[in-house]
């Protein structure tokens, strides 16, 4: 049987909208604003784009140079760049990393869908502070049924996007989803904006605090700045192998860059003005969303109507992350094992959410159950982001300045891209020494604060 042509994207654009999809996810909407108004605000944010510029922005011209290189997953790119079994296992490590991540994050998402019906139902009224609204949404995450059943259907609408291939299905989808995602936030921000009060909420995100600035507070920055853009797991990589050689990869990962930190920001916006408005405690950590905000809705005139808006948005931007999960694993199945996509789809999607199932019960009938101290959700979380993942970065630095080497992919790097390093040529010695050097000690450094060393 002759082997089925590779699918490429139909349009830079779709590339552009499907990777920023992939970097933007719940970790935008909630963990960049709280991160940042709890670390200087303003001072913070440029601190952080500092870190973009340093070590995200050229790890991420890296590994999508990397896919589109060699038109392959991350086990085929290593493969054939260097086909040394040591880097084809760190090509699998990046499939692994996808794997697990999207088992568990699936049943986060699941939450902001079941967030999406509970306030439709009005569900929201029944709270007067934030004592109730918590305790709602542990009673929801201890039921079996709602647990389980909103990880499945989210899982459902994962796989059915990715199913429909590159172009049908997850850059038509990105097309869809991403413009409404923005529409979405502009509309939630100028609520915010309009709010009494939520002035303060501005000031809390934007006012500059250098004095609580510290190494801790650099290596949290290095670490938003690494996790916020999907690096180190395959999901850029894979995407960079749909491109058109003509593309031009400095220039596409800018915009990914550009879209990621400005849907971050614009949240922050929409979450603080209202929080402080309604008088709220913004520092409740990973239970603002769910156990902050249904409070803050309830508050606002015509609040459930935007608690509807707001989670949806939420559902979009974990979906766009999902479909990229997803297809890492599903790219290799259908590159190496010539499997068809939509075999690898239905084998993989439904063993992700085999897999997954603990994870959704770690909130209930496995609550007590541990390994090494974690619950299930706890241990696939942290091997995946605090040990694969930078691994992975790492790795994929290491690689791309001192194995495969600038000889070889300096000259796969300018296609498309002629123009800009004929122009601007610093720009490309700034890439060879972030990439060789500076990259790979700080994705260390960001490796042993997530393994709690440092």
């Amino acid at each position: 049987m002759a082997k089925v042509a590779r699918e490429q994207w139909s349009s830079k654009l779709g590339f552009i909208l499907a990777a920023a999809g992939s970097a933007v996810g719940l970790g935008n909407i909630w963990k960049f604003p709280y991160v940042a108004g709890e670390n200087g605000g303003a001072a913070f944010i440029l601190l952080y784009l500092l870190c973009i510029a340093i070590i995200a922005m050229p790890v991420l011209v890296a590994e999508i140079l990397i896919g589109r290189t060699t038109q392959r997953n991350p086990v085929g790119a290593f493969k054939q760049l260097s086909g040394k079994p040591f880097w084809v296992a760190v090509g699998g490590m990046g499939i692994l990393a996808g794997f697990m991540i999207l088992s568990f994050y699936a049943v986060v998402s699941g939450w902001s869908l079941g967030y999406i019906v509970e306030a439709i139902a009005g569900k929201f009224y029944d709270f007067n502070e934030i004592g109730s609204s918590g305790a709602h949404f542990t009673n929801l995450t201890q039921s079996v049924v709602w647990n389980v059943g909103y990880f499945a259907a989210f899982m459902a609408l994962t796989m059915l996007i990715v199913y429909y291939g590159v172009q049908n299905g997850i850059e038509r989808g990105s097309k869809i989803m991403m413009p409404l995602l923005f529409i979405l936030l502009i509309i939630l921000m100028i609520r915010g904006l309009t709010l009494d009060g939520a002035e303060r909420g501005i000031d809390f995100l934007f006012n500059p605090d250098w004095s609580v600035i510290t190494g801790k507070t650099v290596l949290v920055a290095l670490g938003q700045a690494f996790f916020t853009l999907s690096l180190g797991m395959g999901a850029m990589l894979t995407y960079g192998s749909y491109m058109s050689k003509k593309d031009n990869i400095p220039i596409s990962a800018l915009d990914i860059i550009i879209l990621d930190t400005l849907v971050a920001l614009i949240s922050g916006v929409v979450i603080f003005t209202a929080v402080f408005a309604t008088g709220e405690n913004p520092n409740v950590g990973p239970g603002l969303i769910f156990h902050t905000l249904p409070i803050v809705f309830t508050k606002m005139p015509g609040g459930i109507f935007f608690a509807v808006l707001f989670f949806i948005l939420l559902s979009i931007a974990a979906l766009t992350s999902a479909i990229s999960l997803l297809e890492v694993v599903v790219a290799y199945f259908v590159d190496d094992k010539n499997w068809s996509r939509h075999k690898a789809v239905i084998v993989f999607g439904f063993f992700t959410f085999l897999l997954g199932i603990p994870s959704a019960l770690s909130f209930n009938v496995l609550a007590d159950f541990k390994i090494f101290g974690l619950t299930f959700f706890g241990l696939m979380d942290y091997i995946s982001s605090n040990i694969l993942l930078p691994l992975g970065g790492l790795f994929i630095s290491i690689f791309v300045g001192w194995v495969w080497g600038f000889n070889k992919a300096v000259p796969n790097l300018k296609q498309g891209a002629e123009k800009l390093f004929d122009n601007y040529p610093w720009m490309l010695t700034l890439w060879k020494i972030f990439i060789r050097y500076f990259a790979p000690v700080l994705i260390f450094l960001v490796l042993l604060n997530a393994l709690g060393l440092i």
